[in-house]
């Protein structure tokens, strides 16, 4: 019986042992993994006889079929009279029938098939898309195609598209958060294409033919890529593409209308709109940089550093350790044809504004005063390069990536040195940068609330300059 509860007894203590030593091995903190290695994916690039490139990746998961065209066109091409008609444009090139089917029997075509054609204009590209099954793609190639190249623009839908666009300005004002988003952006971007906005005025003066002379002197096969992805035959598609998108002779070369990049504002300001709301909405902001600054892989470590993350400065001090707001963030929008824009953002109540305000100030500044953090270094890199895989989650996010680099004219292998290039930023690159490009002296701040409520007058923060929110509305 000794022997039992001695031999019992050597067991407990050797599981003991053994359940210590693999905890011991299991502590998070004090784990080690080998280093992450991530191919990146490729897609094929190919021209078709057009003359027009393709970019094809080929996933027979589904048997689905994807495809987008990209079209250099924006709204910074339209005339700023007529703002407003590229979006409209973007819209009823899909909405108003094309290839002379009509509007209703391209809606219930594409319905019976579980076939979808989109369109839409933004700033500075143009795109339709389509996805579809398999054994539909011919014929929703087809529809696709008369979208792209041969919209027939309803008259009907047209008004519809205008109107839709007029009850929307006649809204734009209801929401603090879309009154500070516009506002800030049109401070940002004064006097440039970028800055305008649509207004009754202008919509109303779009007509048919301004769609038709819009979409016919940006839209062809010299001015778009196409990206596919999806359950194809390559030679198949390739024959079929060869066969919808024929060369065809233009009268000349596409020149595109020369827009200057924004002007930089050296002066901050103060722009306020009044509304009836216990919370205040704040945007602050100035231009930024483009795509072919060196500076863009120290900018997004500062991103995610200032204002970018859960446990970013901004909101670390501002929510977590001031409760002045529930969110709060800041982030630079890297201009990809244009200089982009730096925007902080939050909403605090009413009586925290000038607060918050001061607060969000003096943490921006701090930025361009001293080094970051070894940790703040550590944490953001190892974000930034562990997290670059997510942007490859599909194969139409992969085959659209790619076509897009081309489209705004990224360097050969860009995605491919992007994490070497973040892994070499110096705690002294994210200070100069933040030197090079933060300048609170030189913020727009739009403050959308109660000025009545605020802790601080807003003359006290800057030059005011206060909104004009009462709509002029035209009468029907």
């Amino acid at each position: 019986m000794s022997r039992f509860l001695l031999l019992l007894c050597f067991l407990v203590t050797a599981a003991a042992s053994v359940s210590a030593a693999d905890q011991q091995r299991a502590n998070p903190r004090t784990m080690k993994f080998p280093a992450l290695n991530f191919q990146i994916p490729q897609a094929e690039r190919v021209v078709l006889q057009c003359g027009m490139p393709v970019y094809l990746l080929r996933d027979t998961e589904l048997p689905i079929i994807n495809m987008t065209a990209m079209v250099r066109v924006g709204s910074v091409y339209e005339p700023a009279a007529k703002t407003g008609l590229s979006g409209i444009t973007g819209s009823v090139m899909r909405s108003g029938g094309a290839g002379g089917m009509a509007p209703e029997q391209m809606d219930d075509e594409l319905e019976f098939m579980a076939s979808s054609v989109e369109s839409g204009i933004g700033s500075d590209m143009g795109t339709v898309s389509l996805t579809t099954l398999k054994k539909n793609f011919s014929r929703t190639l087809q529809v696709f195609s008369n979208v792209l190249l041969r919209p027939d623009f309803s008259a009907k839908r047209l008004e519809i598209a205008r109107k839709q666009t007029i009850e929307g300005l006649r809204r734009q004002n209801d929401d603090p958060k879309e009154i500070a988003g516009r506002e800030i952006n049109r401070a940002i971007y004064a006097g440039h294409p970028l800055g305008n906005i649509a207004t009754f005025a202008s919509v109303g003066t779009i007509t048919r033919q301004d769609l038709v002379d819009f979409h016919h002197r940006y839209y062809r096969l010299d001015n778009m890529i196409l990206a596919v992805s999806g359950d194809f035959d390559r030679a198949a598609l390739l024959k079929e593409l060869n066969g919808v998108f024929k060369a065809e002779k233009y009268p000349a070369p596409l020149v595109l209308p020369p827009v200057p990049q924004p002007a930089e504002q050296l002066q901050g300001a103060v722009i306020y709109g009044k509304k009836d709301v216990n919370q205040t909405v704040i945007r602050m902001g100035h231009l930024g940089l483009t795509k072919d600054s060196p500076d863009i892989y120290a900018i997004r470590l500062l991103d995610y550093i200032l204002g970018g993350s859960f446990t970013s400065r901004l909101t670390m001090e501002i929510r977590t350790n001031q409760g002045l707001a529930y969110s709060v963030g800041s982030r630079f929008d890297i201009g990809r044809r244009f200089t982009g824009s730096f925007i902080a953002e939050t909403e605090t109540k009413a009586e925290s504004t000038g607060k918050a305000i001061t607060l969000m100030n003096s943490i921006i500044s701090a930025m361009t005063k001293e080094p970051v953090t070894d940790d703040e270094l550590t944490a953001a890199r190892e974000y930034l390069i562990n997290s670059f895989m997510f942007g490859f989650t599909s194969p139409v996010s992969i085959v659209t990536q790619r076509a897009r680099l081309e489209y705004y004219g990224y360097p050969d292998g860009y995605l491919e040195q992007y994490r070497d290039n973040i892994a070499k930023v110096t705690k002294a690159d994210i200070l100069n940068t933040a030197r090079k490009y933060l300048h609170p002296d030189a913020f727009q701040i739009v403050v959308i609330g109660d000025a009545a409520k605020f802790d601080l007058p807003l003359e006290s923060l800057g030059t005011v300059r206060e909104l004009d929110l009462k709509l002029n509305i035209p009468r029907p």
